[in-house]
Parts: structure tokens; C-alpha cells; sequence
């Protein structure tokens, strides 16, 4: 790869440790988008970051906190990795549009819409009914537009996701989510929503979150490689990136935060089948942060340039986090 390639995931939900953060350094991982919240609060989102704080404090010499684009620039020239917030959920600005300024303000950069479920702004993509963005969600899109809060649709139904991408005045994405026509989990896009993204500026993070893979733990490099290209047909290389979804050291029992919160007093299965409980092996040419790289050579092998091999592992999210970090003025 040149030099100029950079390395960016665009979602982790790790069990974060200095094992991680050592393999992201050996994987060359410049940036990674981590989730602070699924179900939590304000109050407990702000308890997320002070975790975070202590993180930063003890291993300054692999991690700091990213804001911008320059901040990917500088992991790279200090060999670290810039680490940028997000949100699966809105919980955390509860029923107060006032809090997106204040959560970008202390670092939060993606905000799903929705989890799986309905929420205040948008529909989740395992309800049975997609009404749309809601009246306090269109009011949110054009704040987090304001801020520069960048609006995430990655477990949103199709109607809200259509939606946002026609309200919001600044491009949305899908950070971590695969192509239906590969796999038609629930979360998987339709073209039509590939399509959308791709016109309206987005950018879509290919998931390994191997629910959400063809043949999951034993889907391989080729087979993900050769769906890339065919969403790249659709997209365009320059619209697409890595979303892993890795969860890596999680025991079960963070699967159930995630899906059940404290909505449900049973257990979510998500697709609706115990066959999801817990979570699945990865596959092994993408155990960990250190086999980033697997990816690049599985690229190459589909027949894409070194200058697209580039922008999907990295260089693309780059120019957006450049573009749609800071405020709309």
C-alpha cells in the first residue's frame, strides 16, 4: 500500500484492553469508531467517556481521543490510533435535541437514528411496521447537521432510512452493514438504499460481524470480496469502507445488553432464532485487529486498483470525516 493509505474501522465494540489496542497498532489500525452507547443515558453515556478518559490516560502511547480528520493524520505520523465516539442508539440525548451540541461538543461524532427498535426519531429495522423519521427526528437531523453530529442509519428500517437521507442536508451512512442481495440478514441494505447513500454522498462500512456474513463463521475472503466489488458496480468504490462490527473479548452477555437493554425483560434473539444467542466465532482470515491487512489482499485478488484498495480500507472515511465533522456554517 502507499503511503498514503490509511487504515480506518468504522465501528468496534470491543471488550477494550491494552491486548486491543496493541493488536490495533499491529494491525495499522490509524482510526477506529468506537461505540460508547446502546441503551444508556446522558448521565451514563457521560460515565462511557470517563472510562474512555482513564483509557486515554494509561495508554497515551497507542490511543487518544479523535476529533477530526487531522487527528487520523496524527495517529498515523505518532503511531497511535485516534479513537472517535458514537452512538448505536439516541438514548443518549433522551427527549432533549439541546444535548446532540453538547455530546459533539465532548466528542461524539456518529448517531444511529435507531437501534433495532422503534425510537424517538426513526424505526429499527426488526419492528414490523417502518412509519419513518418522526417529527422529533427530522428536528435532531437538522441539528446534528448543524453540529456536525453525522447521522448513522446502520439498524434502521428501509422506509426511515430512505427518509433520512432525504432530509438530512448533509450525507448520512451506514457504518456497519452489508449488501442484501449477499445476505438478507434484517440489517443488510436493499440497493435501494445502496443506491441512495451513493447518490446523496454516504458511505457504507462492511460489516464482519459474521451474523450478518453469507455462511457467517465460514464465509470467506473471496466470497466478501466478490460482494465489495458488486456493491462497488452499484456505489462506486470511493463510497465504500470497513465497518467490522468486531466484538472482540465480549462475553454473551453484552450480546443481550445490546439487543434486550432494559426494554424486554426476555431475551432478544434478534433474527428470531436462539440459533443468534451469544457471539459467533469470527472467520479466520479476520480474527482481530491484526488481520486488517487480510482484507487488502482479498481486494487486490478481486481486481480492484491499489488507489480503491486504499479508499475502502480507509481513505474514504477519511474524506468524509474531513468533510462532515464540523459544524454547517
Amino acid at each position: 500500500m502507499s503511503e498514503a493509505a490509511y487504515r480506518i474501522d468504522s465501528l468496534q465494540y470491543c471488550n477494550w484492553s491494552e491486548k486491543i489496542f496493541t493488536q490495533m497498532r499491529e494491525g495499522g489500525l490509524d482510526a477506529v469508531h468506537v461505540t460508547i452507547a446502546y441503551h444508556e443515558n446522558f448521565r451514563e453515556t457521560v460515565a462511557r467517556m470517563e472510562q474512555w478518559n482513564a483509557l486515554f490516560e494509561r495508554f497515551p502511547h497507542l490511543i487518544f481521543q479523535g476529533f477530526t480528520g487531522d487527528d487520523v493524520r496524527l495517529a498515523r505520523d505518532t503511531e497511535r490510533t485516534a479513537i472517535f465516539y458514537g452512538f448505536q442508539n439516541p438514548s443518549p440525548i433522551e427527549d432533549d435535541i439541546r444535548l446532540v451540541e453538547i455530546l459533539h461538543t465532548l466528542g461524539a461524532r456518529f448517531m444511529q437514528l435507531s437501534y433495532n427498535n422503534q425510537s424517538l426519531l426513526a424505526t429499527g429495522c426488526y419492528e414490523a411496521e417502518d412509519p419513518g423519521i418522526t417529527r422529533m427526528g427530522r428536528e435532531v437531523i437538522a441539528e446534528m447537521n448543524r453540529v456536525g453530529l453525522v447521522v448513522d442509519m446502520s439498524h434502521s428500517a428501509e422506509r426511515s432510512t430512505l427518509e433520512a437521507m432525504e432530509i438530512s442536508a448533509r450525507p448520512i451512512v451506514i457504518t456497519h452493514a452489508n449488501p442484501a442481495f449477499w445476505h438478507p440478514a434484517l440489517r443488510n441494505k436493499s440497493d435501494a438504499v445502496l443506491k441512495g447513500l451513493a447518490e446523496t454522498g454516504g458511505v457504507l462500512g462492511f460489516s464482519l460481524y459474521p451474523h450478518h456474513l453469507k455462511d457467517g463463521t465460514d464465509c470467506t475472503l473471496e466470497s466478501f470480496c466478490e460482494m465489495v466489488a458488486r456493491a462497488a458496480e452499484i456505489m462506486g468504490a470511493e463510497r465504500l469502507g470497513i465497518g467490522s462490527d468486531l466484538c472482540q473479548d465480549q462475553p454473551d452477555s453484552v450480546v443481550e445488553w445490546m439487543r434486550s437493554g432494559r426494554w424486554t425483560k426476555n431475551v432478544d434473539y434478534g433474527e428470531g432464532s436462539k440459533d443468534n444467542a451469544g457471539f459467533p466465532p469470527q472467520p479466520e482470515w479476520f480474527r482481530d485487529n491484526r488481520d486488517f491487512g487480510n482484507l487488502e489482499h482479498g481486494l487486490r485478488a478481486a481486481g480492484f486498483s491499489e488507489t480503491d484498495v486504499a479508499g475502502i480500507v480507509g481513505n474514504n472515511w477519511l474524506r468524509f470525516f474531513d468533510e462532515n465533522f464540523g459544524p454547517d456554517y
